[in-house]
């Protein structure tokens, strides 16, 4: 029967860790299909982010170069945007330099200012009824129009290059749409006319009988290239980048759709006039993409959804970048961008073509397109092919199992220690799996399944022990003091024969008169009373964080800085007692109405070095104390009797308070079984609650005792008697008064200390 508890925590502790994974594993499956999750899913993708920069950065092969619009080429060509005929140059020199592929991330999808052209027009027209201006002029003119026309230049310089020319556009998405307001239908009308080229459409497919789903890919309204620039070109692709939910791009569109067409983006036509093959989709029998392929040559794993994680090689700058000025200068040496893939595009800042990227929040947008270029070339993919999401469920059911079983054997120290092991594990088996092959597994979704796991199983193992400890302490504290029952429980190694020398405060009490109330009152009700009268003295003191120690009768003994470490004992101690005087004045109002004697209680302290501990035999102990400051504590609390007050201090004590706790000095005595003289002191109460009447009582009381300690007999009775005067019952200055008339007619001997011999305890 002792197994059957172990057995159902073991089974328990595996329940709840199934039950954890089987959820976060539902989170995982909504994530990928409700954007609501979307929190997670991004904190996954942050991971990935984490996993590039622990990677670090991989150098480029030389297929790839950049033209960058740079702050050097705008200060030294003019503002952006340039005329199309410094464009249609610099195709020319890229040309004639040996590019292989000219890549624009650029738009050109409106015409030039034609104002110059119209112009020329107007002046033909005039001419045109003019025989020798029509015979002179006609040729200049044409030859001008001809070098003013920037668009025909361009669209010139694209067709004659002997490079390979791939133009930019991109599609309106979102609210982009609604600032197309003012074109009207028929413009409309032609720019979905003009993408229906072929140059613009993907033409093959790998396995045409299946439909494209075009449902994940759909687009909203192009802005093409304009016709005359891509007639002349061969090639068209879209710049489109679609960030994700936190802003960072980190997947390339391989496809998107608009009116039943599919379009490929700029970096995949670049490479299609590279290899000089067509680029084909392969269709999955439920109609999304999963493959994008150039030709025979190479594929390129997508997600159901057609896009591409790209694999980023790195900081922007990995990729040789050549200001376009310098191009335009022949600064820059043929051999540069012989057989390269030239990608043109804007890096400076205010051009407003900075994306942001798991490298950089600040990424030039030509930059990515390099890094996706080459990293297909390199055949160098992060594969989101979706049976990873199966690997992932697994994995999450898996560690959440295993952990499971583990915190089911094992302590909390342990448990924690293979939860750390389980996660640095896994972080190192993705990492590894990134780097050298490529796979992204989610990190976020297994991760938070350990942790959850190990929290509800540690805090389910928890709960069960604080049940335990708190029936011990339940129990035990109706028989020992509750910091002793804490002492057992957090530390039972502690709880052993013998003891430590502390620096506490000893608290003695005793009730004035307790016999004779007690022979006055029935058994039942003096046992209410003395209950009543012992609880609310604990409670104060246990509210002090002062240990009781026993119950002898009516006589309270604690001590305040053990077990528990209390920085000023003394100021405590004396709070505590103190409060409980003021308390006694409440409860004698109520013991007076129930027809109940008056209790009042004398308190003798004492601070110093004391043994406290377990002290007794092996089979019964008590956390108790030992020791001449505890003698001297109990010493004091009787001497309250022989001066009429009800609470009394040593010299130890009162060197610990702080001024704002009145005292006055009542008199040095030697007590029983101790050499030296004490020289005892009455707290009164904190200094804003003591009346000016007593103050003056306690300044005449000094007096009268200096008075005292000088032999002085007939000036000390003067200041006790004016002490009297204020406060008539003041118990001090009647038995000062009384020993100084005693004194007056037997004097002590010479040899006389001031101190009062007391002739009991």
């Amino acid at each position: 029967m002792a197994l059957l508890p172990k057995f159902f925590v073991r089974n328990t502790v595996v329940l709840i860790a199934g039950v954890i994974s089987s959820v976060i594993a539902i989170i995982y499956i909504l994530s990928l299909r409700v954007d609501s999750f979307n929190f997670f899913r991004i904190m996954d993708l942050k991971t990935i982010d984490s996993r590039f920069l622990i990677r670090g950065d991989i150098i480029p092969g030389p297929e790839v170069v950049m033209a960058v619009i740079d702050e050097k080429s705008i200060d030294k060509e003019g503002r952006w945007a340039w005329p199309r005929s410094k464009i249609a140059a610099l195709v020319d020199k890229l040309s004639a330099a040996g590019a292989k592929v000219i890549a624009f991330d650029i738009g050109f999808h409106e015409p030039e200012d034609q104002r110059v052209v119209q112009a020329i027009e107007q002046i033909q027209k005039k001419c045109a009824g003019l025989a020798h201006c029509k015979d002179q002029f006609h040729p200049f003119l044409e030859k001008l129009k001809s070098e003013a026309d920037n668009d025909r230049l361009l669209a010139t310089a694209i067709k004659q290059a002997k490079a390979k020319v791939v133009l930019g556009w991109f599609f309106h998405v979102g609210e982009d749409v609604n600032k197309l307001a003012y074109l009207n239908e028929s413009e409309k009308k032609q720019k979905q006319e003009d993408i229906r080229f072929s140059k613009y459409a993907y033409t093959h497919l790998a396995n045409p009988n299946i439909e494209p789903n075009l449902k994940y890919i759909v687009e909203i309204f192009p802005e093409p290239v304009l016709a005359m620039l891509s007639d002349a070109a061969g090639h068209t692709g879209y710049f489109n980048f679609r960030p994700d939910e936190d802003g960072l791009v980190r997947w390339l569109e391989t496809v998107l759709a608009y009116n039943g067409q599919l379009y490929a983006p700029l970096s995949l036509k670049a490479l299609s006039a590279y290899f000089d093959k067509p680029l084909y989709l392969e269709i999955g029998d439920d109609g999304r993409t999963l493959f994008t392929c150039i030709g025979d040559r190479i594929c390129i794993p997508t997600d159901e959804k057609g896009r591409m994680m790209i694999n980023y090689r790195g900081e922007d700058r990995l990729f040789p970048q050549f200001s376009v000025t310098d191009i335009l200068n022949d600064k820059v040496p043929a051999d540069e961008l012989k057989d390269r893939i030239v990608i043109v595009g804007a890096t400076a800042i205010g051009t407003f073509d900075l994306v942001a990227t798991p490298f950089s929040p600040v990424f030039p947008g030509p930059c990515i397109h390099a890094n996706v270029i080459d990293s297909i070339l390199r055949e160098d993919f992060l594969d989101p092919a979706d049976y990873f999401r199966l690997i992932d469920l697994f994995i999450i059911l898996f560690c959440g199992l295993a952990l499971g079983l583990i915190l089911s054997r094992v302590g909390m120290i342990p448990g924690a220690i293979s939860s750390i092991l389980l996660m640095g594990g896994y972080l190192y088996f993705c990492q590894k799996l990134f780097v050298n092959f490529g796979y992204v597994l989610s990190v976020v979704y297994p991760i938070l399944t350990i942790v959850l796991i190990y929290i509800s199983i540690t805090a389910y193992q928890y709960f069960g022990e604080t049940a335990k400890k708190r029936f011990i302490q339940n129990t035990f504290s109706k028989y020992l003091a509750p910091t002793v029952v804490k002492q057992l429980i957090d530390s039972p190694d502690k709880v052993v024969l013998g003891g430590e020398q502390r620096d506490i405060t000893a608290f003695f009490s005793d009730v004035q008169g307790f016999t004779t109330i007690s022979e006055k009152m029935s058994p039942p009700a003096l046992v209410e009373l003395l209950n009543e009268f012992l609880t609310e003295m604990t409670d104060i003191i246990l509210k002090h964080e002062g240990l009781v120690d026993k119950f002898e009768g009516d006589a309270i003994i604690a001590f305040f800085g053990a077990p528990n470490v209390l920085p000023n004992n003394a100021q405590t101690a004396v709070s505590a007692s103190l409060e409980m005087q003021t308390r006694l004045i409440t409860l004698r109002e109520r013991w007076q109405e129930r027809g109940w004697p008056e209790l009042r209680m004398r308190v003798g302290l004492n601070t110093g070095p004391a043994v406290v501990g377990n002290m007794g035999s092996k089979s019964r102990m008590s956390y108790t104390m030992m020791g001449d400051t505890v003698n001297t504590a109990a010493r004091l609390e009787g001497v309250n009797k022989v001066y009429g007050v009800y609470l009394l201090i040593g010299e130890s004590t009162r060197s610990r308070l702080d001024s704002n706790i009145v005292c006055r000095e009542i008199d040095s005595i030697n007590v029983v079984g101790k050499l030296t003289a004490i020289t005892i002191f009455e707290p009164l109460g904190l200094q804003e609650a003591v009346s000016a009447e007593k103050l003056e009582t306690v300044a005449q009381y000094a007096k009268g005792l200096a008075a005292y300690r000088s032999r002085d007999w007939s000036n000390a009775a003067d200041h006790f008697k004016q002490a009297l005067d204020m406060t008539p019952d003041d118990g001090p200055s009647k038995t000062m008064l009384k020993r100084v008339e005693e004194y007056q007619q037997n004097p002590p001997p010479p040899d006389w200390n001031g101190a009062f011999t007391m002739s009991s305890k």
